[in-house]
């Protein structure tokens, strides 16, 4: 390498220059930025001496091409170049170490010193250097020396990797992303600096390891964001970061060979134009970026809110579930207290008991119903509920259903009727779809005023068909659709009945669709009467 200035053209004296003091003064921004952004963390102190040191390399360098018209001072720098290369691709592992691995133990840390020991040793004995010649400022550096820097290089490497296979196994998928790009980043840092320099040594074209150092801030960048946490490693901004950057170096770069003063006027009107889009570029990805960190922390927060109302629903069900048990047996004593009151296996009744008894009936009869829906509610919520299917008669529970509603509907002066086949077998839960039924025959006769309630069983290709008629209060079309959500009743409802809660439709939904059937409802509006349907798996 010639070192002496006069020995320089004017273009490679300004590339010397500008590879060595652009690169120096971004790394030294970089690493003073995250030292303030991370309140002297560790890691930032860690990369902080990794970048001092590489900063002091280049200065070293530019020295040592003779830039500074002073031997002692190019002998000195040129002599400490190859102990500071050394010493920062060793830190550089040891940095990549804690980043991965959170630390390392002691005896790693021993073995990163180890590493530099033999060079600094090599150094400080002023064998660095075994001959300089003053005359044209070139020195001959130490075989074994330059030896071992090869040698050293290639165990941080080895160690870098050594440190990402034992992190990945302990790392999500996210974290396996973000280790696999800083890695790349380091390696990359460390593979341009030494190949390029090497490809020079070799070539004997000197400014293919001068270009190389332009790149070197590109990796430390990445870097940066990784330890500052700015949760910015989406490739877009990096990659938005890094045209900018090379932008306003390719134009920057065009001064170094324009001599003419319009070209040079032209081109540095270029550069200023360049610098504001990359900082516009740079402005707009960062608030892109700021705004994709910000809806990942929301999502994470309606995440846990999630959760919450979750473990607060699943609460409200056990409580539903308890309370409903402890309700349903006073409830079910009364009942049936007040019916054996009326049957007189208690005495005669006096005539005028008999309507307020028969009034506690109906009424214990829609508590204890109200009961079974709460139950039910809980099970299927909290994912209790079974169902025991087999074959059976529907048209048969259909019959016996309408049977037992019969005096309800006649107390209302309706007429509840039935239409069925002889017989229409059916595969279900026998049990919960006797309750669907005796749910939508109670709900029809419940809000039919006057008229009547028609029960109908058809068969319809493979499945048997239930069609509860009514001439009530009917349904607008707009609440046809929520009508089987909890808690919701149809406009109007209350006038007729102020006993429901808007929970029989559910669960007669979740029950018929559990027993591996559909239900749906069809009403001519307000009004107009109901079709309540229902269709299961025929035999």
């Amino acid at each position: 390498m010639n070192s002496c200035t006069e020995g320089l053209t004017g273009g490679l004296q300004d590339i010397v220059l500008y590879s060595h003091f652009v690169p120096a003064a971004i790394t030294l921004l970089l690493i003073t930025f995250t030292l303030i952004k991370t309140r002297v963390s560790k890691l930032a102190l860690i990369f902080f001496a990794f970048g001092l040191l590489v900063s002091f390399w280049l200065i070293a360098d530019l020295i040592a091409w003779g830039t500074v018209p002073n031997y002692y001072l190019t002998y000195f720098f040129w002599s400490l170049a190859d102990f500071m290369n050394i010493a920062f691709f060793v830190l550089g592992a040891y940095f990549f170490g804690v980043l991965a691995r959170g630390d390392v133990s002691i005896g790693e840390k021993l073995a990163y010193v180890a590493l530099c020991v033999p060079a600094f040793l090599i150094t400080v004995s002023g064998n660095s250097v075994v001959e300089f010649n003053q005359a044209i400022c070139e020195a001959a550096n130490n075989n074994l020396l330059t030896e071992y820097k090869l040698f050293a290089e290639g165990i941080s490497v080895v160690l870098i990797l050594i440190s990402l296979v034992v992190a990945w196994g302990k790392s999500d998928i996210r974290r396996r992303v973000q280790l696999s790009i800083l890695t790349l980043a380091l390696l990359l840092f460390f593979g341009v600096f030494a190949g390029t320099e090497y490809i020079s040594s070799v070539s004997g074209i000197y400014e293919i390891n001068l270009y190389g150092l332009f790149v070197l801030p590109l990796f430390l960048l990445i870097l940066t964001f990784a330890i500052t946490d700015l949760k910015l490693f989406q490739l877009r901004f990096v990659g938005t970061q890094i045209l900018a950057y090379v932008l306003v170096v390719l134009v920057g770069s065009e001064l170094l060979f324009i001599t003419d003063s319009v070209s040079r006027n032209l081109t540095l009107i270029t550069l200023a134009m360049s610098l504001v889009i990359a900082l516009l570029l740079i402005e707009n990805a960062r608030t892109e970026a700021a705004a994709r960190v910000r809806i990942e922390e929301l999502a994470k927060d309606l995440s846990a809110a999630n959760e919450r109302l979750k473990e607060l629903d699943q609460m409200k069900s056990e409580f539903l579930s308890i309370a409903s048990h402890q309700l349903r047996a006073p409830i079910t004593a009364v009942r049936g207290y007040a019916a054996n009151i009326v049957e007189g296996e208690y005495g005669p009744v006096p005539e005028n008991l008999k309507e307020p008894l028969a009034t506690v009936q109906e009424t214990a009869r829609l508590m204890v119903n109200s009961i079974e829906d709460y139950l039910d509610i809980s099970r299927i919520e909290q994912g209790r509920m079974k169902y025991e299917k087999s074959d059976f008669d529907l048209a048969d529970i259909a019959r016996k259903t309408v049977n037992e509603l019969t005096p309800v509907a006649v107390k209302k002066k309706l007429a509840l009727t039935i239409s069925a086949p002889d017989d229409l077998m059916v595969n279900a839960d026998i049990g919960k779809t006797k309750q669907v039924i005796t749910n939508l025959i109670d709900n029809a006769v419940k809000y039919t005023t006057e008229g009547s309630v028609t029960v109908t069983l058809e068969r319809k290709d493979t499945k048997a068909r239930i069609t509860i008629a009514d001439t009530g209060v009917g349904i607008p079309a707009d609440e046809i659709g929520g009508l089987f959500e909890k808690f919701k009743r149809a406009r109007g409802a209350n006038k007729v009945n102020t006993t429901g809660t808007g929970l029989g439709l559910y669960v007669a939904k979740q029950l018929t669709e559990g027993s591996g059937g559909k239900i749906w409802v069809e009403s001519d509006g307000a009004g107009k009467g109901s079709r309540f349907i229902v269709e299961l798996p025929a035999k």
